[in-house]
């Protein structure tokens, strides 16, 4: 399997340029919610890289136009890593027409001027940042959701691609497949146009765990609360009472209790997908709620870290600070130097 170089161990810079809040896209958010000092710590805790998520409309208008103001974060980071030896992925988490926590949202993918603002944007950022291409990478967007809107969006990537390279053959572009980035979703893209494509996958597996009590989760109690590790048995049966259909497949195995063998077992089905096409991988987000016991979360790193070393997987956690998953947040105090050994 061909290796994502560079890109071992990452950290997650949600919250900042993107999904700030309504009424929270300001300069005073983007000035003060990631500094300098926090890269400088990141590089401190062994990490290789950061993932950058950027909402469009930061640097964006609705019209297509650009944003200068938005632009000089990304410079700012981009000169924070580089003089940390961090590389950084660019990810849009955010396209005009559409997100990936609002179904409403979803017009990019019929709206032929939405895509066309799509692959201006990128345009843009190639000719900003392609030229540091030996430490910046681009991940096209996040998380696409519905299965039916796989075609439509390979064709978009294509077209995004194609665009790209008009200008630079050698920045890494990586994309990701339906249901949010799953490792189903890899199945669904299309052989890579060359070799400077990474496939993106998120792992937030089980989801009855890392996802407990997350208010944004359809059908998901706000009192919810499950320790890790449990039986296999245990965390199929919940999670098929709480979510129905296909949640509860990935316990659809012989085991006892929950443990590395879980995410070794859903990491196969990423890495053949990755030996197929010759395509490296990459895991942009995992994490465990804030909500989650300390104890079952420090267990949860440790069982995915063995799987993503065994499977040479490179990654980025979810996330530096607050966003539900900060890893600086207080209740990691304690136990942070422990749970940073399993980034």
């Amino acid at each position: 399997m061909r290796e994502f170089t560079g890109y071992k161990k990452g950290v997650d810079l949600g919250g900042w340029l993107s999904q700030c809040g309504e009424g929270n896209y300001t300069e005073e958010r983007f000035n003060t919610f990631i500094v300098e000092k926090d890269i400088e710590r990141i590089a401190s805790w062994g990490a290789d890289h950061v993932r950058l998520p950027v909402d469009y409309n930061v640097i964006q208008n609705e019209d297509g136009s650009f944003k200068e103001s938005g632009f000089v974060h990304i410079d700012n980071c981009i000169e924070w890593c580089r003089k940390n030896n961090l590389k950084i992925v660019l990810d849009l988490h955010k396209a005009a027409g559409y997100v990936f926590d609002d179904a409403a949202y979803c017009g990019l993918f019929t709206d032929t001027k939405l895509q066309d603002i799509f692959v201006d944007l990128w345009v843009e950022i190639t000719k900003r940042y392609a030229k540091y291409s030996d430490f910046v990478s681009f991940e096209l967007l996040n998380e696409i959701t519905k299965k039916e809107t796989a075609d439509i969006w390979n064709c978009i990537a294509d077209r995004t691609i194609k665009a790209i390279r008009e200008l630079n053959k050698d920045v890494k572009i990586i994309i990701g497949g339906y249901y949010n980035s799953s490792i189903e979703g890899l199945t669904a893209l299309e052989k890579p146009a060359d070799s400077n494509i990474v496939f993106t996958f998120h792992c937030y597996s089980p989801m009855i765990f890392t996802h407990q009590a997350a208010c944004w989760v359809p059908q998901m109690p706000s009192d919810f609360r499950l320790s890790y590790p449990g039986t296999v048995s245990d965390y199929g049966r919940i999670s098929h009472e709480i979510f129905g259909w296909d949640y509860d497949r990935e316990f659809d195995y012989d085991g006892d209790i929950m443990d590395s063998s879980f995410f070794d077992r859903l990491f196969r089905q990423a890495t053949a997908v990755s030996e197929k096409y010759d395509v490296p991988l990459y895991c942009g987000e995992y994490g465990v709620i804030d909500v989650a016991d300390v104890e079952g979360t420090l267990r949860w790193f440790a069982d995915i870290h063995a799987a993503f070393e065994k499977h040479n997987i490179p990654r980025a956690v979810w996330n530096y600070k607050q966003m539900d998953f900060g890893l600086t947040d207080e209740r990691l105090a304690d136990v942070l130097p422990e749970l940073l050994k399993y980034l």
